[in-house]
């Protein structure tokens, strides 16, 4: 520990800061990139069923783009607090720093930024993952922060959510978040195959499919919230504590649960009690021209007469009788 002139060995670089999410912004590319696409083809639909047609678009989009992002995302369960903390360990040096848990399905993110940033001849900006999905050691990923020389107070936050804590929890939300993971794909897959009924113009079941949705969704927020409620162990700085709350992912596929349990519920009772709307939202209804034509001859009506397979008006028949004679 006294290699670097009697200071605790850290970085050799730049510290690390929070990293930009790649995956996020490769989802969030693709379906805005189908999105620009719709609006370029818009003019091209009938300007009765125009409106319905888009916002059942940007709703099927929106659906579709929660339901994968939120599983790469790490602010399901997120908390800050700003304290006055020892920065390095066996070091009486205090510093002025924020810290941050952001707990994802996958593991957990600790942030700690300094008030200001550089404080001790040093950046404290530092960003750090310890994943606990599958193939992912947390322990390993925990030992590799010690071997780095990682801030003390990364390290504590780290430390409750490793399997030899006593406080127990590691289980808890790596289960938790595989189970909650495992229940959104599921989702994503049932959000699929209520397009591929909507596309075939089969109402009824898209309906059901989306009821399934939003079941499966809102089954994967009880299975968080079942975990969250259990934490008993506090991760405390002196005389203040890190308190965690439901973060923007959670909030997120709540919305999204909710929407997909209303829009199923509308559309399978429009589908009972007037299911010519509900044609007429999906652009399922005849033509003016059609109905006009449908109106002026019936089979029942006497004014109508059948020729060759066809329906036509009895006054144009004996017309054309007239003048072949």
């Amino acid at each position: 520990m006294t290699l670097w002139n009697g200071s605790y060995p850290f970085y050799p670089g730049a510290n690390a800061c929070f990293p930009f999410d790649t995956t996020r912004a490769v989802i969030v590319t693709i379906f805005l990139s189908i999105l620009v696409t719709s609006i370029v083809i818009l003019p091209g639909i009938p300007a009765r069923g125009r409106l319905f047609w888009f916002l059942r678009v940007v709703l099927g989009l929106f659906m579709g783009a929660v339901l994968l992002t939120v599983q790469f995302t790490r602010d399901w369960e997120t908390g800050w607090v700003q304290v006055n903390t020892s920065y390095k360990s066996f070091s009486p040096v205090q510093v002025n720093v924020d810290i941050g848990l952001h707990i994802g399905l996958a593991g957990v993110n600790v942030t700690l930024r300094g008030n200001p940033v550089n404080q001790i001849n040093e950046t404290i900006n530092y960003n750090e993952h310890f994943p606990w999905n599958f193939g992912a050691d947390y322990d390993h990923s925990y030992s590799k922060g010690l071997e780095k020389g990682l801030p003390s107070p990364i390290l504590y936050v780290a430390e409750k959510f490793s399997t030899q804590s006593p406080c127990a929890v590691h289980r808890q939300y790596r289960i938790a978040g595989h189970y909650t993971s495992l229940t959104l794909w599921l989702a994503f897959c049932t959000w699929l195959i209520s397009i591929l009924f909507f596309s075939m113009s089969i109402l009824l079941y898209g309906g059901h499919m989306l009821l399934l949705t939003a079941t499966l969704i809102l089954f994967s927020l009880l299975f968080f919230f079942t975990v969250r409620d259990t934490l008993k162990c506090p991760i405390q700085f002196g005389p203040v504590s890190l308190k965690t709350d439901y973060g923007e992912s959670f909030w997120l596929t709540l919305v999204t649960g909710l929407l997909c349990l209303l829009l199923g519920l509308g559309i399978i009772i429009l589908n009972s009690v007037q299911p010519e709307k509900l044609k007429l939202i999906f652009s399922l209804d005849k033509s003016s021209k059609d109905k006009v034509r449908d109106k002026s001859c019936l089979p029942a009506e006497p004014s109508c007469s059948a020729q060759d397979g066809l329906m036509v008006p009895l006054g144009e028949l004996c017309q054309v009788t007239a003048t072949q004679l």
